[in-house]
């Protein structure tokens, strides 16, 4: 019997979204692979992505649009009436209430970003202002900074690096950089550099590092204070760096000289000798990276983290050069424009009832119930949600689906019911990532950066749709295109791509507004005129137009002349495409000021950072623990796995307890006991492991979801934490950082079965 091909695609379960191979037995994704000829990933995946048959195939698949009925419950209805009730009920909010009051989250779950692109175009149709995804729960406080500081994204060379630090980062679990377990093998056994993580846990990244910085949790910031006094006090800043390429260094400086190291030390309860070593250690290196992540960017402080672990690398000049910080070129934007802002845009935009600050165009995540449940006549009508899970992802689960049921209307686009979509009027059933061509823009390397666009590896499941044919069929509805315009981009399709390409530009040109459309104006015009199973990818075109307008030099290094040339390339190289090529001495082209510096000031930080001097780390009261919820383990992925026989092993997610406080408790492994914070309480399972320090537990991210055949396994974490917990300047929820207590029950201790494979 011949074997079976193999099918170029991508793992969708973290960020690096790895290369992979897949064969096929009927349906089923029978056998993965890493995929060699990926330029990125280069054959390596971890363990997690070959069981992504649990995704693909499972009881918790739609096939049918879904209509709420007024008792609560669904019915299955047709595509066109779906469709039709929906395009009437929008316009009616839309004609009644204007539509900014139509909120918009998602577009473009994890390795699922094409849809986002038509969600875009769905939003300029309806005129909505207002939209926000899971960035804005994680990463927009570092945002705000990096827009303060230079205006892109920072990512590190980990790979060449002399120093690396992990600040609140576990990559081998969360991974976020190409191949990061070998790269993390090579570092931990080079003896000639030095990892160091700052992380409470003693996390599998952590117990391979030269240097532990073991803070208590939510210290981070008296940590990296006294880090960079040190510098400071023992002439280790690169003051010819400072000089050349930064301005407004003085006021940080002052500050950070202010710094008492001894106290701080104490504070964070890490050896003052300690933070000495690792400071001299990234001050004496020829090159060092550093990498924050969600510890510390969903915990007290963490805009003011993100910007004092900036400061360690830019005032010892690692950057612009092998193994240090750089810029980067992107195929695509992720999020709106300019996440800090210059001076001009200091006040920013902020929403429309409780004022929250908008960064890269997203609302704030903990803000989004307050906008809602209210009577403000500004307030946020009806919530479009594509591809993501709100009401298990964010803060305080219960209040954010009674946001869901206040709303005129919530139209859920997913693969599955989920929590989120038992509170929606209508779902949805879109098609599986593996069943349409899809792509992602965390597109962040350097100095060759890469896109994959990936084919379809199994036809739809039938009932559902792709979202490019959700989106076109719903925006017909509406009546969003300009039948003149479609006729005009239509004609030009079918004479050559040449005469469209001037037929496109010469219609933005007359009217920019017509961007808002584009993906919907592509796919209608443009993807008629490719072959039919092509279709879908014709959005991919503009964008690789505006990344040769963005980026021509570095394009044309990459080989290709112009957009048309890198989309035919993009097409026709499934396992990716090289778009950008650039030398290190390119990397200030990415630094968006016209001096092309870094400006290091900002006022309202470096006060933030005076005022620790008269701050405290919090006091629980009656939760004498801090609760991590939301740790990245072997057996845990984001929720699109639902079924929760993938897991091996601990299958309900247990809670980590350190022995110190195992024995104050009277827990064992495999114990029982009551989980309690402010916001609720939960059964859980016991592990004690010497990963956590006193005072510190932990419950893992993915679990508590619900499969119609399996029921739900472990806690949901949400259930758990709070709203009203949260960073003061970018809003981001302190996950990390839950105020909790344990009690425990007076029950025999758990066995912890192995789970079924099911396979």
């Amino acid at each position: 019997m011949t074997e079976a091909a193999w099918r170029t695609s991508a793992c969708i379960l973290c960020e690096c979204n790895c290369g992979i191979e897949i064969q096929l037995d009927g349906r089923r994704l029978a056998r993965i692979r890493g995929d060699k000829s990926h330029p990125a990933s280069a054959g390596y995946t971890c363990e997690k992505a070959l069981r992504l048959d649990h995704y693909q195939n499972g009881r918790h698949r739609l096939t049918s649009p879904l209509r709420r009925r007024p008792d609560g419950t669904f019915e299955e209805i047709d595509w066109d009436t779906a469709l039709g009730e929906i395009a009437q009920r929008l316009t009616a909010v839309k004609d009644t209430h204007g539509g900014e009051k139509i909120f918009f989250f998602g577009g473009g779950g994890q390795g699922n970003h094409l849809g986002g692109l038509h969600t875009r175009a769905l939003q300029s149709a309806l005129g909505s202002r207002y939209f926000s995804n899971a960035l804005a729960q994680e990463k927009t406080g570092e945002m705000w900074v990096d827009g303060k500081l230079y205006g892109g994204h920072t990512k590190g060379d980990f790979e060449h690096a002399e120093v690396v630090l992990f600040l609140g980062k576990n990559p081998w679990q969360s991974h976020s950089f190409p191949r990061a377990r070998p790269a993390l093998r090579e570092l931990a056994k080079d003896p000639d550099r030095t990892m160091i993580v700052m992380d409470p846990r003693r996390s599998e990244t952590a117990a391979m590092a030269d240097l532990h910085l073991q803070v208590r949790p939510g210290t981070d910031a008296w940590c990296l204070a006294a880090m960079l006094a040190v510098l400071i006090e023992e002439g280790l800043l690169d003051r010819e760096f400072i000089a050349a390429h930064t301005t407004g260094t003085e006021g940080i400086v002052e500050a950070l000289t202010e710094v008492p190291v001894t106290e701080y030390a104490e504070r964070c309860g890490v050896p003052e000798e300690l933070i000495r070593t690792a400071a001299r250690r990234i001050g004496t290196a020829v090159s060092v990276t550093t990498y924050e992540d969600l510890g510390t960017q969903q915990a007290p402080h963490s805009t003011l983290v993100s910007y004092l672990n900036k400061l360690l690398w830019i005032l010892t000049g690692n950057f612009g050069r092998p193994g240090t910080m750089y810029l980067h070129s992107a195929f695509a934007p992720l999020t709106g424009p300019s996440a800090g802002g210059g001076r001009k845009s200091s006040r920013g935009r902020r929403t429309p009832v409780t004022g929250a600050k908008i960064i890269a165009g997203l609302v704030p995540c903990n803000s989004i119930a307050e906008e809602i449940l209210t009577d403000h006549p500004e307030r946020f009508r009806a919530m479009w949600i594509e591809s993501a899970n709100p009401a298990h992802s964010l803060a305080d689960s219960p209040t954010f689906a009674r946001a869901l049921d206040a709303l005129d209307l919530v139209v859920v686009v997913d693969v599955a019911l989920t929590e989120t979509g038992r509170h929606a009027d209508y779902v949805l059933p879109a098609a599986s990532q593996y069943e349409k061509w899809e792509a992602t823009f965390f597109n962040s390397e350097f100095p060759h950066n890469s896109f994959q666009l990936r084919p379809p590896v199994l036809d739809p499941l039938p009932g559902t749709l792709p979202e490019p044919e959700i989106y076109a069929r719903l925006l017909r509805r509406l009546g969003a295109a300009p039948p003149e315009l479609l006729a005009t981009l239509t004609e030009a399709a079918r004479l050559s791509r040449p005469a469209f390409t001037k037929a496109f530009f010469d219609a933005v040109a007359a009217d920019p507004a017509v961007l808002g459309l584009a993906p919907h104006l592509l796919y209608e015009t443009l993807g008629a005129a490719l072959p039919e199973h092509l279709r879908a990818t014709a959005p991919v075109w503009g964008l690789a137009q505006l990344c040769a307008l963005n980026h021509p030099d570095a394009v044309r290094r990459a080989g290709f002349a112009d957009g048309d040339e890198l989309f035919d390339a993009i097409l026709e190289r499934p396992s990716g495409v090289t778009f950008t090529v650039d030398e290190w001495s390119d990397v200030w082209n990415y630094v968006r000021r016209e001096d092309r510096r870094f400006t290091v000031d900002i006022p309202e930080l470096t006060e933030w950072l005076r005022q620790l001097k008269d701050d405290e780390p919090r006091s629980c009261g009656d939760f004498p623990l801090v609760l991590a919820a939301g740790e990245r383990r072997s057996f845990t992925a984001n929720t699109i796995y639902r079924d929760p026989r993938w897991r091996r092993r601990d299958r309900d997610g247990a809670l980590r307890v350190s022995p110190a406080d195992a024995e104050r408790l009277g827990l064992a492994t495999g114990s029982a006991a009551r989980l309690v914070t402010e916001r609720g309480s939960a059964q859980v399972v016991v592990e004690v492991t010497d990963m956590m320090r006193a005072g510190h537990i932990s419950l893992p991210n993915g679990l508590g979801v619900d499969h119609p055949e399996h029921g739900s396994a472990g806690v949901a974490p949400n259930e758990l934490t709070s709203l009203h917990h949260r960073d003061p300047v970018a809003g981001t929820p302190w996950h990390k950082y839950v105020p909790a207590r344990v009690e425990p029950l007076e029950t025999a201790p758990v066995a912890q079965a192995p789970v079924s494979s099911g396979g």
